[in-house]
């Protein structure tokens, strides 16, 4: 498809908040968008309907090639991207996962109630700048936990099991991480050199850019008796951590994003954009990139296992509480940027799929087996944070979603804002103070990242909430409101 032709799509309105790209060319299904009339101006300004049509003429793909609420311009799919490929007939795509394989989120609640810190501003500044010298942040950031080559072997294996296996967490919060926090079927002797390398002292760090871990309390309950299945309750002080495999994963996607750019010039596709380089899921190709995946899918996990530890540790000692008095616990753990086999139904039949979700999240009904014992009822939580600025919301998911979207919703806010475009509009600005004056307190390594990452350069979160729970992708279950965040 031509560039042309990718600023010509014309959208069908089905409804307020789905718009569809009628199949035309060598598109293989329609695209299916979920926005509304307001959004809709800014998603055709950044071209990613264009991404859209794109990847609906990837072989072995059903049903749509669809976009989420908060999607934007990506590398080869848009941010907000999901596609389910045929597992005997469709193709693997890393393009359809990102550079930060299994960049997720998890959610923590404690036992502490906003109204129960006396000091709330004194006490957040300072818990926040406990924590920001507690954990490594940043650019290159390297942890206390220095690993052997057959140690990082076990954590591309075992994910998060081998971070509370090695005392970093407990048995609930494998319970409560998709997954059970391990992908199967990871093979790190399909892992270079240089990936083993930059992997080597990066677990248990947060990152840089979106990444963050975020103190809130819950302000809003929308549905009382889901909220109290997932522990939630009115003024309860929460835990969101954003993070994902670091440069581990990053190499791993670059390594496979230059193979397979090469390999796809062998195959009968014709590729309507060469980062949407491939391979066929039961070529050797594809079936190495997924294995590969997975270990940097399950250095993720164990990741974000090492991070909640160092944030209970953190709690613990700012607020001199015991861990049964503090009582952190994990809410749930899910990934944005993944592909996995999973099974849905395709026109009346179950069908093995390659599910890719890149800047999305699972968000699996009451019911599914997939879920654990205590969701089951009630459905998985589906957390989609909001910027440092903003409100952040737990929902729900539907059996709508399972119908439409292969059990996907939005994964957050979604930029409005390219990082450059965005440092150019807080020129002259002092961000940080704007924060404190909300009662936001942020601890970051230098000006840069605050202005990148301000509240403008994402979309209102609320907008992208309202659009995903009124469509039925899923169910607003409760708001949270931040107190401190930090950030690389």
């Amino acid at each position: 498809m031509s560039e042309k032709e990718r600023r010509n799509i014309k959208l069908e309105k089905i409804d307020d908040y789905r718009w569809r790209i009628p199949k035309t060319g060598k598109m293989r299904v329609p695209g299916m968008i979920y926005t509304n009339e307001k959004m809709l101006k800014d998603i055709q300004a950044d071209n990613s309907p264009g991404q859209v049509a794109n990847v609906a003429c990837l072989p072995g793909i059903v049903k749509y090639s669809l976009a989420m609420p908060d999607m934007h311009l990506g590398y080869g799919f848009p941010i907000g991207g999901v596609g389910a490929f045929d597992w005997k007939e469709g193709v693997v795509s890393p393009g359809g996962v990102g550079y930060d394989i299994n960049c997720g989120c998890r959610l923590a609640a404690t036992e502490l109630f906003v109204d129960d810190i006396d000091d709330i501003k004194g006490e957040i500044k300072g818990l926040v700048d406990f924590m920001f010298n507690h954990i490594p942040t940043g650019v290159g950031s390297r942890g206390n936990i220095k690993l052997s080559r057959r140690q990082e072997r076990k954590v591309c294996i075992e994910g998060a099991k081998w971070a509370v296996r090695n005392g970093y967490g407990e048995k609930d919060d494998i319970d409560h991480t998709e997954e059970a926090g391990c992908l199967e079927g990871a093979d790190p002797d399909m892992i270079s050199e240089r990936a083993f390398k930059r992997g080597e002292d990066q677990l248990g760090t947060l990152g840089s850019g979106n990444h963050f871990i975020e103190t809130g309390f819950v302000d809003k309950i929308y549905e009382s008796d889901i909220a109290r299945a997932f522990g939630l309750s009115k003024g309860l002080v929460t835990v969101t951590i954003h993070s994902g495999s670091r440069g581990f994963g990053y190499q791993i996607c670059d390594d496979y994003l230059h193979l397979l750019t090469r390999h796809a010039g062998s195959l009968d596709i014709d590729l309507p954009d060469r980062q949407l380089s491939c391979a066929y899921i039961n070529s050797t190709e594809g079936q190495n990139y997924l294995a590969a995946m997975a270990c940097a899918a399950n250095y993720a996990w164990a990741n974000r296992q090492i991070l909640l530890h160092l944030t209970r540790e953190s709690f613990e000692q700012y607020f001199n509480m015991g861990p049964k008095e503090l009582n952190m616990r994990l809410v749930y753990d899910v990934a944005h940027n993944i592909a996995k086999k999973e099974t849905h139904m395709v026109d009346g039949e179950k069908r093995a799929l390659c599910v890719h979700r890149k800047g999305a999240t699972r968000a699996f009904p009451p019911g599914h087996p997939d879920l654990p014992s205590a969701y089951r009822d009630v459905g998985q939580p589906v957390l989609i944070p909001g910027d440092m600025g903003t409100a952040s919301f737990v929902l729900v998911g539907t059996e709508r979603a399972m119908e439409e979207t292969f059990g996907s919703c939005c994964h957050g806010a979604g930029r409005a804002l390219s990082r450059h475009s965005a440092r150019k509009k807080a020129k002259g600005r002092d961000i940080d103070r704007e924060l404190k004056e909300k009662g936001i307190f942020v601890s970051a390594h230098g000006r840069g990242t605050l202005a990148e990452e301000m509240p403008e350069a994402y979309k209102d979160i609320s907008d992208v909430v309202d659009i995903a729970h009124n469509a039925g992708i899923a169910k607003k279950v409760a708001r949270l409101r931040p107190l401190g965040v930090i950030k690389g």
